[in-house]
């Protein structure tokens, strides 16, 4: 009786579920400025979300605002908005996208009719806390962030995070990118927010206050962290190819910079990686230490 030659069997393949992109976790505390705290609902799974379905050109504008909110944890000081507005400007900054502060009144509507009014067309200091709203504008992509909304208590109810949208925008003889009176409408649920833009004097009432001048490096330092955080996500898996085809070359240069080296948060809550420095020694380099060529284009804010 002769042998019967045994097929190869074959099994039926294993389909892998898509690996959801992993957002990074400070080991140790964000720089907190000072003041006192208001509770924000940041959520790393959103920010894991917008990772995962952002297209190339939505990347860095949507995924750091929820990165902030995530970081921040609550950990945020009394002029919540203003200091985001800051550090965020920097965060922008250091990926190649430029951010500008718009102080801004804000209306929000019920279902019913009633509704509830924050900051003021005129803002001011008590002491050092600032008495107004602010947001941030990005001229380039015509986008306006308001990533602090949520310590507004009807809005964080709803738990959408930040809030960002379109405008239409245009520079006018003052700098300004929005005219004094203009407004965004926007929905978050139920509610209806009516953002009415304040003039040059609420945002001077900002730049110019010795309270800012006093924090300018912690917002330049935690805005370097926050980037640093959105960097090292970007670069992961399933989004590095949408990350590079970004219309930002900063970002790209950084991204090539990296590539996959190890980084880590120090005790102070710096962010580093481990990179050759311009000498072609190996040092542990914060974000805006990292050697770039000449022709990628500064960081924002510039002179």
């Amino acid at each position: 009786m002769s042998k019967q030659k045994r097929g190869r069997k074959h099994r039926t393949p294993q389909t892998r579920a898509p690996r959801q992109p992993q957002v990074p976790r400070p080991r140790t505390p964000a720089p907190v400025l000072p003041g006192g705290g208001l509770l924000l609902r940041g959520s790393l799974d959103q920010t894991a979300t917008l990772l995962e379905h952002a297209k190339p050109d939505q990347l860095v504008e949507l995924v750091l605002p929820h990165l902030w909110a995530a970081l921040a944890d609550g950990r945020v000081p009394a002029n919540v908005c203003v200091d985001a507005c800051l550090t965020l400007r920097n965060a922008y900054g250091q990926l190649g996208v430029r951010a500008e502060l718009l102080p801004v009144d804000l209306a929000v509507q019920y279902k019913d009719g009633g509704g509830t009014r924050y900051g003021s067309l005129t803002p001011s200091w008590t002491g050092t806390v600032w008495n107004g709203h602010c947001v941030l504008v990005l001229p380039d992509s015509e986008r306006f962030v308001d990533a602090t909304v949520e310590q507004f208590d009807e809005i964080r109810e709803i738990g959408a995070g930040p809030m960002i949208g379109r405008v239409a925008l245009s520079t006018h003889d003052d700098g300004s990118m929005m005219q004094p009176g203009a407004q965004v409408m926007l929905q978050r649920g139920d509610l209806v927010l009516t953002y009415t833009v304040a003039g040059p004097e609420a945002l001077a009432s900002i730049v110019e206050h010795p309270e800012m001048a006093a924090h300018a490096d912690d917002h330049h330092r935690t805005g370097v962290n926050v980037a640093s955080f959105a960097l090292a996500a970007l670069r992961g898996e399933g989004v590095r190819g949408r990350a590079m085809q970004a219309p930002h070359p900063r970002l790209r240069a950084l991204l090539r910079a990296v590539a996959d080296a190890p980084y880590e948060a120090g005790e102070s809550g710096d962010v580093r990686f481990r990179l050759a420095d311009r000498t072609g020694r190996e040092q542990w380099l914060r974000l805006d230490e990292i050697p770039l060529p000449p022709s990628v284009p500064a960081a924002w804010p510039r002179p």
